[in-house]
């Protein structure tokens, strides 16, 4: 196979070759990267002093800085893994102990990222990314896909997405009939496609990896009938006892009339966007009503996307004490690229804004949680739950833009250099090592 001699994220340079999903794949799953010595000597390698007789860990990650708010959790701790669970995290576990070892000296490592909104609806629709080339290979181990598929197409993205992607991907199923599957302009016009009934069946039969409904109240989707399908995506969500996704931004009613209506649970998207009926007043100050609603229960997400971060917006926001409590990246085909490129580059930008390490490891570890029902221990690294873990490089600052083109210069960025996914560890977009693993793969 042709592989390129450098293979690099998109924020570290540009006219690089992207291999195709099936490359990708190879590369990532097949071709030797998991605890390879050869091509991770200073990173993975077998027990290099031979594993104990019977080890009673299959993988260590020996001497890296924990991050585990969950656990309220900062300092250079060990972490053992056995038969895809968390075994113990404890300071300098034996290496003797460990069939193989992930030598983290100068890395994070943190619960396996959690991203509560993508796009992955690789190959049905125009906006859907390969979830394990942006996801897993970009060191997120978890991710929920909001409303790609609508009730029509939903048990195609569990059969075909789902089920195949080494990824772990959980779904919100869209009011709208088709998703975006067709686009989204006038998408929700027609009421006819807006069937609760409907929606509430797909979602009660595509559980447990459903665990949400989604809906999408921008004018030039809804027209003027925002608030009847705010109704209707209410109604599927009461049916399902399932929390209810809300995409804000220049939706034809005002942003309070939308908040009245949801519950505790329910969460809004975008809520850094500059779009009309936002969460600030005219004059950059928290509406009362959205204070009134986070009082309430309801939960707000970042969702960056193409259009959906602005700094401006969002340093008004961190300055009156309005944090996000998920940061989600939006991944979509439209804004992989640019500007968002996947959801390490979007947790960089808010340590430009000025949230802390911990602050920003919480809202895509164990804030997630919080939002959905994944039926299962994630976002923690406690003794006993999934061994879903990521591993992040801290690097000096670049500069980094927002949805809209304003730039800033951060003095510290992460890169994702390894994840793993139930036990099972990938080497990730660190640029060095996938720059090697590409030139063996070449057979250079």
């Amino acid at each position: 196979m042709n592989w390129q001699p450098k293979y690099v994220s998109a924020q570290f340079g540009s006219g690089v070759s992207i291999p195709t999903r099936r490359q990708f794949s190879k590369l990532l799953l097949g071709s030797g990267l998991l605890t390879n010595s050869e091509l991770w000597p200073a990173f993975a390698q077998s027990n290099p002093s031979g594993p104990a007789a019977a080890p009673d860990c299959d993988l260590l990650i020996k001497g890296g800085t924990v991050i585990d708010p969950s656990q309220k959790l900062h300092a250079p701790l060990d972490v053992a893994v056995k038969d895809g669970k968390i075994l113990e995290i404890a300071p300098d576990i034996a290496v003797s102990r460990a069939a193989d070892v992930v030598y983290a000296k100068g890395k994070l490592v943190t619960p396996g990222l959690i991203d509560v909104h993508v796009h992955v609806y690789e190959g049905v629709g125009a906006s859907g990314v390969s979830a394990d080339m942006y996801c897993l290979g970009r060191g997120v181990t978890t991710v929920v896909d909001t409303g790609s598929a609508g009730y029509a197409a939903i048990a195609g993205l569990r059969k075909y997405i789902i089920k195949t992607s080494a990824t772990r991907i959980f779904a919100l199923v869209d009011i709208g009939g088709l998703g975006v599957l067709v686009g989204l302009k006038d998408s929700l016009m027609n009421l006819n496609w807006v069937n609760p009934q409907l929606t509430a069946r797909a979602a009660e039969e595509n559980k447990p990896d459903v665990i949400g409904i989604k809906v999408r109240l921008t004018k030039d989707y809804t027209g003027a009938n925002d608030l009847e399908i705010l109704k209707r995506a209410l109604e599927a969500a009461e049916a399902t006892h399932l929390p209810l996704m809300v995409h804000i931004g220049d939706s034809y009613s005002p942003l309070p009339a939308l908040l009245s209506r949801m519950r505790r649970g329910d969460v809004i998207t975008h809520c850094y966007t500059s779009l009309p009926h936002g969460v600030l007043d005219a004059n950059g100050k928290i509406l009362p009503e959205v204070l009134d609603a986070r009082q309430r229960g309801v939960l707000f997400d970042v969702g960056a996307g193409t259009f959906y971060l602005d700094f401006e917006v969002a340093e008004k926001c961190l300055q009156q004490g309005f944090l996000p409590d998920t940061i989600g990246s939006d991944l979509a085909s439209s804004s992989a690229k640019r500007p968002t490129f996947d959801l390490v580059t979007t947790l960089s930008k808010f340590l430009l804004l000025g949230l802390s390490l911990d602050q920003v490891i919480e809202r895509v570890t164990v804030a997630p949680t919080r939002l959905f029902n994944f039926g299962t221990d994630l976002g923690s690294l406690k003794p006993g739950g999934e061994a879903d873990i990521t591993i992040l490089e801290s690097r000096e600052g670049t500069l980094f833009m927002d949805q809209y083109g304003k730039s800033r210069k951060t003095q510290q960025k992460l890169v994702s250099a390894a994840a793993v996914r139930h036990g099972r560890l990938y080497v990730t977009q660190s640029e060095e090592l996938v720059a090697r693993a590409a030139t063996t793969a070449s057979g250079a």
